[in-house]
């Protein structure tokens, strides 16, 4: 058991410790909102990006057999998806907050802190299988997340075909899929290996998507926010802490995963709310304060929840 604590505390630590460095220089004035800002939109928009295409592209993995692994991934989604509509339908009242709290719940943060601690639990080759679980899992996260939040958007989403609009636009201008995509076309066509200046170039940036990423991340905790949420971003932040990684682990152990494929699940699902949950609340007309709140709580909660479980599954020999 103790190896298997070791092993959690080995893929959280880092990502904590990080986070917490981008507290602290955000207290002492040494992080401002608009670097925050900044750097995240350059992670997001290419240090991101030419992570997952090069950890794409240098992989010896099998996509064919990352099927299964990528089902279980849809149908957890879809169960938690289901489950909180279900839930909002009978125990949430304002439609603003509706969309809000079940985001908060299906929608986890694969891109950083997911993918950080797959990378730190099974290094090159987690980071490869969880690029591949990425791609696919970003593509239904944009899909629900706009059908779940429109239902009080008061502008061009108001009608079927502005949902569908709003949906394509995202997905052909979401610069992950775009790198993904290109990966996946890259290796399909089996092009000559990218090497010399174009690889140390993409090396070099890659390097500073997830430490970068987690510094923001942690430079932007309210901890007024997280040590006072309300009654429904509790019950939000129950559901994606808690409720989540158990459906993670039920859903893993009947398409009988393991190893990483069982790693790459319960780390991606079990991840905190997506950032971007915030941003697409505020851009559609959603409770941006529940949002806020959610995320706060969810970021700094959800890693410990995940420490605990994957020493859990390490224990009993599940990943």
């Amino acid at each position: 058991m103790s190896a298997a604590i070791i092993f959690a505390l080995t893929i959280v630590l880092p990502n904590l410790v990080l986070m917490g460095l981008g507290f602290f220089m955000q207290r002492q004035g040494e992080i401002s909102k608009p670097f925050i800002d900044q750097a995240s939109k350059m992670v997001f928009n290419y240090a991101l990006p030419c992570l997952l295409f090069f950890s794409v592209a240098d992989s010896k993995v099998d996509y064919s057999q990352q099927l299964v692994l990528i089902g279980a991934g849809l149908v957890a989604t879809l169960l938690l998806f289901l489950g909180s509509e279900l839930y909002a339908k009978y125990f949430v009242s304002a439609a603003a907050d509706k969309g809000v709290f079940v985001q908060g719940v299906f929608r986890s943060n694969m891109a950083i802190i997911g993918l950080a601690t797959v990378a730190n639990a099974y290094g090159e080759t987690g980071l490869s299988v969880g690029a591949v679980y990425m791609g696919v899992l970003t593509i239904v996260f944009n899909i629900l997340a706009v059908i779940t939040l429109s239902r009080v958007s008061t502008q061009s989403v108001t009608t079927w075909r502005g949902r569908v609009t709003l949906i394509v636009k995202k997905l052909i201008g979401n610069p992950l899929i775009i790198a993904l995509v290109a990966a996946f076309i890259y290796k399909a066509l089996s092009l000559p290996p990218l090497t010399g200046v174009i690889h140390q170039t993409g090396d070099l940036l890659s390097a500073i998507a997830l430490p970068l990423a987690l510094i923001c991340a942690g430079a932007t905790i309210d901890l007024k926010s997280m040590l006072h949420p309300s009654g429904l971003s509790m019950q939000a932040s129950i559901g994606r802490i808690f409720i989540a990684p158990l459906v993670a682990i039920a859903v893993g152990w009947g398409f009988g995963l393991s190893g990483v494929h069982m790693g790459v699940l319960f780390l991606m699902v079990a991840s905190p709310t997506a950032a971007a949950s915030y941003v697409m609340a505020k851009a559609m007309d959603g409770n941006e304060i529940l949002a806020a709140n959610i995320l706060a709580f969810t970021t700094v909660v959800s890693l410990f929840v995940m420490a605990i479980g994957a020493a859990v599954l390490r224990a009993i020999g599940w990943m």
